[in-house]
């Protein structure tokens, strides 16, 4: 009985706060804070490392986790300065998930392989590499089989395909060409010498004006000179409109639809010569021994002699209705070119400025004075 009352009287001396806590041993305070520092923040995981391969691992399976921060767990060590302050856990998932061991990265002498090409792009460059060696390799069969029958036509040794009514006209439309070429260089020389003379005429009007100014003796004479060559060099104007017309249509006539029909010339007689070689190359095949190899070959010969064949014929064609064309063209503006350029002639010549006028007016020509800008001394008086 004496037992329980002094078990009760050391129970009551032991003062108990509202919430449990004791306040009377300041030794175990001290020992519980750091019981709550150890549950709060576990183990600084800036300062660890993860190593992968276990115990004997090697420094290169290291892999730092400065950015890691992992929620306290039992058996945890702690580290020797822990965080001041509190800090916060994060849930249980995320724990889990930064937990996981990270794979060990490549060592120092590993190198990502390079980047393979793409599904089907070495066939796409080995088709390309074989397109373009088919194209060299009929090209080169090409030019031989034409450059030999270029050979053995100037060497008298092979036949050609002539046609007699093109090759005459043909060879008269280069000629027609040659003659037209030298007109047109002609009519350029009589512009250029005819600007000169206008030039001229003109500065001599000046001088003649100004000295009829200056010279009071002489002035009715210095006068009517200055009004002639005045008059001379509107009508020398009005020429060089003409003539410039005449070399422009001339020049249309000569470097562009003659020089486009002697174009198609050029392709015909291409296709000719290509016509002839592969003409000859069948005949050739169709004088040899039939074997396998020779019939599949004279096939070929055949369908390229047909293809061949073909063009030449159209090219031809094509020639002929070309030079018809021209013919009618040519005759059209040469006609109109020519009386022009006899009307404004003979009316400059023989003094007829309104005849001059009256040509020009009549094949639709308006002139063009050397000063665009503004307006000639002609047309201040």
């Amino acid at each position: 009985m004496s037992d329980g009352i002094l078990s009760k009287a050391a129970t009551m001396e032991i003062p108990i706060s509202s919430n449990g806590d004791t306040s009377s041993l300041p030794e175990d305070d001290g020992l519980e804070q750091d019981l709550q520092q150890v549950m709060v923040s576990g183990p600084n995981l800036n300062e660890t490392s993860i190593v992968s391969g276990g115990y004997g691992g090697t420094a290169e399976g290291i892999i730092p986790t400065g950015t890691i921060k992992a929620p306290p767990f039992p058996g945890s060590l702690v580290h020797p300065h822990p965080p001041r302050g509190p800090s916060v856990s994060p849930s249980a998932p995320a724990a889990r998930r930064m937990a996981r061991p990270a794979a060990a990265p490549a060592g120092p002498g590993l190198h990502p392989p390079p980047p393979g090409p793409p599904p089907g792009g070495e066939e796409v460059v080995r088709g390309i590499a074989v397109e373009k060696f088919d194209i060299v390799k009929k090209w080169g069969i090409n030019t031989y089989k034409c450059t030999k029958q270029l050979l053995s036509e100037r060497f008298g040794r092979g036949s050609r395909t002539v046609d007699l009514e093109l090759e005459t006209q043909i060879e008269l439309l280069r000629e027609t060409k040659r003659k037209y070429e030298s007109v047109l260089h002609l009519a350029r020389a009589l512009t250029a010498h005819l600007y000169s003379l206008v030039q001229t005429q003109h500065a001599l009007g000046d001088a003649f004006a100004d000295l009829s100014q200056k010279s009071p003796e002489l002035q009715e004479e210095f006068g009517y000179n200055a009004e002639t060559q005045k008059l001379l060099c509107k009508n020398g104007e009005t020429l060089l409109g003409a003539v410039n017309f005449f070399v422009s249509s001339i020049n249309t006539l000569v470097n562009k639809t003659m020089e486009d029909t002697l174009m198609t010339v050029k392709q015909y007689e291409t296709a000719r010569l290509e016509y002839d070689a592969y003409r000859t190359d069948l005949e050739e095949l169709s004088m040899g021994p039939r074997d396998a190899g020779a019939v599949s070959r004279l096939d070929a010969a055949q369908s390229q002699f047909q293809s061949h064949k073909d063009k030449y014929e159209k090219l031809r064609a094509d020639v002929a209705i070309k030079l018809k064309f021209l013919e009618e063209n040519k005759i059209k503006v040469m006609h109109k070119q020519l009386l022009l350029f006899h009307n404004a002639i003979s009316a400059y010549f023989a003094g007829n400025q309104q005849q001059l006028e009256q040509t020009l007016k009549q094949f639709n020509i308006k002139l063009k004075t050397p000063g665009a800008e503004k307006p000639s001394w002609l047309e201040e008086q």
